[in-house]
């Protein structure tokens, strides 16, 4: 140990302190706020200090600025929302350093190391949509809703939740190039069916048909969606005992202007599943995942062989012009990669595509070896050789659910990193190499937040502001009885879009 001297005012008390002994290393602090870049327009990062001590002193500081000092008798750090937005204002692009003390008998400080982290030059976009539910590992029925989280504070409102609509179940919330004035919304449950809501403005339709996961072309007048058959089943043993399948899968898109869905041959072959769509950023190219039905008997559940069934990342042209598709071409085939690709998320200036790798199916939440990959697509594009890495934010437990800020400098996703039963939101920054920073958890006012929290946050989804109508006005749509009726133009094996589960079949009212 080196010794110092440190003064500063004690509040209230009028005494100070001149003297601590310094440890070569950084404090402990939860969550871990350290070595990152962080967004200029964040909420304060309160953290707790994870050091044995009767008091806790913290400097928050860069090159310009008043510094801000917090003396607490807790380990718990709460910092001002203004003084904290002036700091990062101030310093864009610089760097935030936390000194911490702590004093660890009646008159002795200790001084850690330097905590630094960069403030990024550009915003985040201000709000985060994300649904919050318990987790489903039974079939209790708990609390599940949509919720909108202003990212410069701690202001979290509900958007739309299960409370006084019997079995409802809310997902798959997709948003037009991160505007929360344009959104569909799909709701279903035993009363009402499967159901799709758009959003335009300040009006909302209720609309016959459900939607899958959903992709928005980037010129905002269509969307392509899959529409899937997915049982959920149980392991009898393991660390995840959950899973599913998508028995049937098929694409179609809806076009906004006539209120009318269609398909083409191309994103929904017989004998084959497609799901997980997702638009290049001048939308000349839809990009998904598909893999080949190889199991006979179409009646028995899971099908044989389920656990070896990989899917490959393809993409197909699309003339928006003339309402043209063209010929399917593989990017990466799951034969090259040894694993299953699922959600591809491609950033909206058409470079990075950010997607998931598990070791079969389709669907990474419930699969612990489930990792973020990132593609360099113009890259691609220029020599032919679509390459990946794996990003190093991975954790031991399962990632996935992520989507890209507007600007592309940033990704929020989904990850079980800190607990392995609990899905949190965390934020990364991406630079113009591609390089993803580590990630910071969706911040609390509260510190100690996650470490009781018994809900899971999942299918975060970056918007530039808030959702403007209001959870009340959704209710009446989703209980009420006008509807825009809309005709699937799918036969066959693929399952209807409006239709529930046949009799004896698993009703899910709480996918993850």
């Amino acid at each position: 140990m080196l010794c110092g001297l440190l003064a500063f005012s004690w509040w209230s008390r009028g005494t100070e302190i001149d003297k601590y002994s310094v440890i070569d290393r950084p404090a402990r602090i939860y969550p871990d706020y350290s070595s990152t870049i962080i967004p200029p327009n964040i909420a304060p990062l309160n953290f707790m200090v994870q050091e044995q001590g009767t008091y806790y002193f913290a400097k928050i500081y860069s090159e310009k600025g008043k510094p801000i000092e917090i003396l607490s008798r807790s380990p718990k750090i709460t910092i001002g929302t203004n003084a904290w937005h002036k700091l990062l204002k101030d310093n864009k692009g610089g760097q935030l350093y936390f000194d911490i003390f702590v004093r660890a008998d009646k008159e002795n400080w200790v001084r850690f190391g330097t905590i630094t982290n960069r403030i990024a030059s550009e915003q985040v976009d201000g709000f985060v949509v994300y649904r919050r539910m318990h987790p489903t590992h039974t079939r209790t029925r708990g609390h599940l809703g949509i919720y909108q989280r202003n990212l410069s504070c701690f202001d979290e409102r509900l958007v739309l939740d299960n409370h006084g609509c019997r079995d409802l179940c809310i997902n798959c919330h997709s948003f037009s190039a991160n505007r929360p004035d344009r959104v569909l919304m799909g709701v279903r449950s035993k009363s009402q069916g499967q159901k799709t809501l758009l959003i335009e403005g300040d009006d909302v339709i209720r609309m016959g048909a459900k939607f899958g996961y959903t992709a928005w072309h980037p010129s905002g007048k269509l969307a392509v969606y899959s529409i899937n058959n997915l049982p959920m089943f149980f392991h009898t043993a393991g660390e995840e005992v959950r899973d599913t399948f998508d028995i049937d899968s098929a694409m179609a898109y809806f076009v906004v202007g006539s209120m009318t869905i269609k398909t083409s041959p191309e994103i929904s072959r017989k004998g084959w599943l497609e799901t997980w769509p997702a638009w290049s950023g001048d939308g000349r190219y839809l990009y998904f995942c598909s893999t080949q039905i190889t199991w006979a008997d179409q009646d028995k559940f899971p099908p044989d062989g389920y656990d070896k069934v990989k899917y490959d990342l393809v993409r197909i042209s699309y003339d928006i012009e003339h309402d043209q598709w063209g010929k399917i071409e593989t990017v990466l085939s799951s034969g090259d990669t040894g694993l299953s690709i699922a959600m591809p998320r491609i950033s909206p200036d058409g470079r990075w595509m950010v997607f998931c790798m598990c070791k079969y199916g389709y669907f990474p939440p419930w699969q612990k070896n489930s990792d973020l990959y990132v593609m360099d697509l113009k890259s691609g594009e220029e020599s032919g050789r679509y390459e990946y890495r794996r990003l190093d934010i991975n954790s031991d437990h399962s990632e996935g659910w992520h989507s890209w800020s507007s600007n592309s400098r940033w990704i929020v996703f989904s990850s079980k990193k800190e607990q392995g039963a609990f899905t949190r939101c965390y934020i990364s920054y991406v630079d113009e190499t591609g390089r993803v920073y580590k990630p910071l958890v969706l911040p609390q006012k509260n510190p100690d937040f996650y470490n009781y929290c018994l809900e899971t946050f999942n299918t975060p989804e970056f918007v530039t502001g808030p959702i403007g109508v209001t959870g009340a006005r959704l209710a009446r749509v989703v209980n009420g009885y006008d509807e825009v009726s809309i005709t699937v133009p799918i036969t066959g094996a693929t399952p209807s879009a409006g239709a529930m589960p046949k009799e004896g079949q698993p009703w899910q009212p709480w996918r993850e």
